[in-house]
Parts: structure tokens; sequence; C-alpha cells
């Protein structure tokens, strides 16, 4: 196996796979790993590939330069992003300007990116998705607008906006503006797939998919939780331990204060503003003063917080996800055809343990249900 970078250190950016004039790259997902394959028969030789690759060729990181913590001040779109509705609300500033977005939202029962510059399409970006995405058809679509003089807001992982930027080249990044978001790690969607599956829910088969509402971590079946509310999913809790990531996640050169963006978007973790938490607070780290202008024009609340408390708050500005031995005994489990649930309560059998019995108390009215029910929440809808 002959592969773009170095073997299992693939994103699966799929910049590679755009970039091939012979369709001879393919990214094969083990569940985890991703791995970038060239087919011989079909390779002339031109190195495209390889010399897109932000893996071979790391994007310059940048100090941060200005940072703030906020909501988005018009309720309907702090109420309905996962934090406080920052990325949101640039986007719909950058569109009113002009601009065009381009960004992940779930379509077809997959994770792609989409070009818009329609306002009304924006919402479908809003929410956190913890699973690899497909950014393969926004390479030519960016690299369209660009050539034509258009602004092009990406936002996205940011090994995907190191990835753009090695795509587009500098030549045309003048009007590339660029918000990446602070990752934990990203599970193969396999996984995902697999663990709806056993549940009974066909990805293919849902107009829409949440993660997460707010500060609650939990996958959500029409009104009601996969699992009773306040009891956390195999699937959401594996992805909180982190032990279903695909291992360049485990290695990433991107967990680092400097960041390859014009603005670094996440949750303001651990700040002072205890009232306005449970609503939701966005942390911006601003790298350039494109960044800045975003910020400027779009109808925020921007307050001063402490650059370290953010960085001790989202380990991810530090380090990447430690892998432990349990990731492995995870994998070993899976790949052995263990069911999701299993795989995970042998992981942590004490934890389900418990939540088992918490679920039994739940159920016969022992202990009430988590506050505001998780039925208030439609996060996954079935076609009708």
């Amino acid at each position: 196996m002959i592969t773009v970078c170095e073997k299992d250190s693939c994103t699966g950016c799929m910049a590679c796979v755009a970039a091939c004039p012979k369709n001879a790259i393919t990214i094969k997902d083990d569940l985890s790993s991703y791995n970038a394959v060239m087919d011989q028969d079909k390779c002339i030789d031109c190195n495209l590939c390889r010399r897109v690759c932000q893996q071979n060729y790391p994007v310059e990181k940048k100090e941060p330069i200005y940072w703030c913590q906020g909501w988005a001040n018009q309720n309907q779109i702090r109420n309905h992003g996962s934090s406080g509705g920052y990325a949101t609300s640039i986007m719909e500033s950058f569109i009113e300007d002009g601009g065009f977005v381009c960004s992940c939202a779930f379509v077809d029962g997959g994770f792609c990116f989409l070009m818009t510059n329609d306002k009304s399409h924006v919402r479908c970006f809003s929410g956190s998705k913890y699973v690899k995405s497909d950014p393969l058809k926004a390479y030519a679509q960016i690299l369209e607008k660009l050539r034509t003089n258009k602004k092009v807001l990406f936002v996205g992982l940011p090994c995907q906006v190191a990835a753009v930027k090695r795509f587009v080249g500098e030549k045309l990044e003048e009007n590339l503006y660029t918000i990446d978001l602070i990752c934990h790690g990203t599970p193969s969607p396999q996984l995902l797939e697999r663990f709806l599956r056993e549940n009974g829910v066909i990805l293919g088969e849902l107009e829409d998919i949440r993660f997460r509402m707010g500060s609650r971590f939990n996958l959500y079946k029409n009104y009601h939780a996969i699992t009773p509310p306040g009891i956390v999913d195999h699937y959401t809790y594996s992805f909180l331990k982190q032990i279903n990531y695909t291992d360049n996640c485990y290695d990433c050169v991107y967990a680092d204060k400097r960041r390859v963006s014009d603005i670094t978007l996440g949750d303001s973790w651990g700040s002072e503003l205890k009232e306005e938490s449970c609503e939701g607070i966005s942390l911006a780290l601003c790298q350039t003063d494109k960044g800045k202008r975003l910020l400027e024009n779009a109808n925020l609340t921007r307050l001063d917080v402490n650059l370290e408390t953010a960085i001790k708050n989202n380990a991810q500005l530090s380090h990447s996800a430690e892998k432990k031995e349990l990731t492995n005994r995870f994998f070993k489990l899976i790949k052995n055809n263990t069911p999701y649930k299993k795989a995970v309560f042998l992981c942590f059998p004490k934890m389900f343990t418990r939540q088992k019995i918490k679920s039994v108390l739940i159920r016969l009215e022992f202990l009430k249900k988590a506050e505001g029910g998780a039925e208030k929440y439609k996060i996954l809808v079935l076609r009708r």
C-alpha cells in the first residue's frame, strides 16, 4: 500500500483526492485510521497529491493577536448553536457583505461541505459534529469562487482549514477567510452509523442530527434521547473519553495555541460569566487583521477573556488527545464485531453499571428526569 503521507497519519481532508488529475487516490477508512492510498496503475507521478498534503507540507501557524468571549446578539442564533452562536453570526454577516460561506452540514445521511450565499441556509451549518466529515467537493467550489474574485469564508476543523489553504495557494488567499473550530478529535463515520443502527436508527433516513444542545452532550431521536434523560449514550461517552478517534487525532499538529486560521472558535469553558453559561458562551482567538474585521462586522457581544484560563479549559489549545490503552482495547473489540454498546461497557464497566442502575431508578421514578427533559429537543428527525 503506497500512501500519500505517512501511514495512519492521514486526516481525511481529501485535498489529495481533489488534486489528482487521474482519480488515482482513495481514502481507506479502517475505523481506527484513515489512509490516502495511491493506485499505481492510474498514477502518472505528477506528485500533486503529495505537494497539496498538509501533513507533508504544514501550513504556517500564527499566535493570536486578539481574543474575546461572548455571544450572538440575536437570541435565535445563540439558542440554535452549540455555544454562543459566534460562527453563525459571522457567517450571516459575511453573506450580507456579498461573500460566500462554505461549511459542514448533514445532507442525505452524510456530513459534507456546502457553499452558499443565502443567509437562510446558514443555520444548517450550526451545531457540533462529533464525526469526520467529507470536504471533497468544497475544493473545486472554493477555487472557482476565488478565481472569479469572490470572497469565501471557509469554516471547518483546523486540519481542513490547512488543507484548503494548501489547495488554494498563496496567490488566491487574499479573498479567502478562514475559521477553525477547536477540535478534540474525530471518529470514523462508520462508528456513528454502527452505533445508531444498533439503536434502530438508520443514518441515511434522518433529516437532521445533533450531537449536543448547549452544554448537554447526547444523541437524541425525535423528541426523546436514545438513552433516558440524564443517562449518557455510549457513542457520546466514548467520544468524550477520547477513545474512538482515528490515529492522526492523537498526534495532531494543530492542537496548539498557534493556529492556521484567521479566527479560532470554541466554547468559553471556565468562563467567569456563570449566569450566561447555560445560554452558551463562545470563545474567539483571532490571528489576523482579516479575522478581526470578521468579528467587528458581526452582530456580537464581545467581552474580555483571560487567555490562560481559556487555554487551560480547552486542552486542544495546548496538546492533542492522549491515546490510551483503552483506545486499543476499544478498537480491538470493534474490529472483532463486538456491538458498540458492549465494547464501551467493557472499557468502562463501573461507569455503565452505575448508569444502568440510574436508568432503572429514573424509569421507576425514584430519580427525577434531567432538568428541561430531552423530550423538548427534536434532534434526530426521521424522514416522513
